[in-house]
């Protein structure tokens, strides 16, 4: 358990040691800017799971290969993705594997969208849509944190990557407003266009599905308001004078927006809802794929830690076993089917349904 603030590293290490009666994980302090004290202990390692910012993950994936470990992050920004993809070569020729963009979404979203299609025999059109919600809302925000708010506010900038009519299509973030119905106490949310939900996969899948599409949900109200930020200009990454000093609008934003909707006591909710429609036996076939998830009340993890921290150790787990390919593998080609079967295993409630179209 590696991170820069030594305490934190001991006392999230006795944390997971309690909660599982045994003392297996380890303590250490470094900082993942410093290349050589992270080969100090990297070298011994088989498998590393990345949870920091983005940004760091190239330079982590130079790591691993110079080290010859596996190792599967959390990623958040394709153009880095695909940076790292082009590692594919020197990772196979270390027998490694590297597995960028797991956790929730992207993550777990991408591994029900490959075990849906593989449910039909000619999946042609995939919908996605997942978001992770706070139980009780309070306004004005109707939102709370699980997850850092860089990642939040690089979601809502820049266009989407979808395929339409089988070709990549761009996608401006806070396009495709919609709403959808759920079970109570969700009952209706409402879906928009973010960034990077899709990792890679509409380039992997370009020319073989005919539509593929991924939505974040929210509560009602939330669009109006991040669509309002972000034409105001609050979610820019150029510098901008404000009397006579230079401010980043994002940098300021996260300033005023972090306080208000971060909360010492997080109940969520994680939800990712699969369409794929297609065909099976020669008939137009549709496919729904559910996941619901709530925070733990025994163990004290956030939906979202669930979600995103045991995606990402399936993955991890699956690399140590040699169960994926060597190199630099995208999310997408992960069997979902494996995802999904490890993933109840460890409690999650996966439905399922599939239903013949007249």
């Amino acid at each position: 358990m590696v991170d820069l603030n030594d305490e934190l590293a001991k006392e999230s290490s006795k944390y997971v040691n309690n909660l599982i009666d045994r003392d297996v994980v380890i303590p250490v302090q470094a900082d993942v800017e410093n290349e050589k004290e992270l080969d100090s202990f990297i070298e011994d390692i088989t498998t590393i799971i990345s949870a920091v910012p983005y940004n760091f993950n190239l330079a982590l994936t130079k790591t691993a290969v110079k080290n010859g470990v596996n190792m599967c992050d959390l990623g958040g920004n394709t153009a880095i993705i695909k940076q790292q993809i082009e590692f594919d070569s020197e990772a196979k020729l270390k027998g490694i594997t590297i597995v960028p963009d797991c956790g929730m979404g992207p993550g777990m979203n991408i591994s029900l969208a490959v075990y849906a299609m593989s449910l039909l025999e000619k999946p042609q059109e995939i919908y996605i849509w997942d978001g992770g919600l706070p139980q009780n809302p309070k306004q004005p925000w109707n939102y709370v944190l699980t997850f850092n708010i860089g990642g939040l506010t690089n979601e809502y900038y820049g266009k989407a990557h979808f395929l339409r009519n089988g070709k990549i299509s761009e996608v401006p973030c806070f396009d495709g407003y919609e709403e959808l119905d759920f079970p109570p106490p969700l009952n209706k949310l409402e879906a928009f266009v973010t960034s990077g939900g899709l990792s890679t996969m509409p380039w992997s899948f370009e020319g073989k599905l005919k539509c593929l599409e991924n939505k974040t949900l929210r509560y009602p109200g939330h669009w109006a308001q991040f669509r309002a930020f972000s034409e105001l200009g609050l979610l820019g990454l150029e510098p901008i004078e404000v009397g006579n000093v230079k401010v980043t609008p994002r940098d300021f934003f996260h300033v005023l927006l972090e306080p208000e909707l971060t909360q010492d006591d997080v109940r969520d909710v994680g939800l990712i809802r699969v369409k794929c429609i297609g065909e099976k036996e020669g008939k137009h076939t549709e496919v729904i794929v559910d996941l619901m998830d709530y925070y733990d009340e025994k163990i004290g993890f956030t939906a979202m830690q669930r979600m995103t921290g045991w995606h990402a150790s399936i993955v991890a787990i699956m690399a140590s076993q040699d169960r994926i390919r060597k190199g630099v593998v995208p999310v997408e080609f992960i069997p979902g089917a494996a995802v999904v079967k490890e993933a109840r295993r460890r409690g999650f409630v996966i439905e399922e349904k599939v239903e013949v179209k007249e």
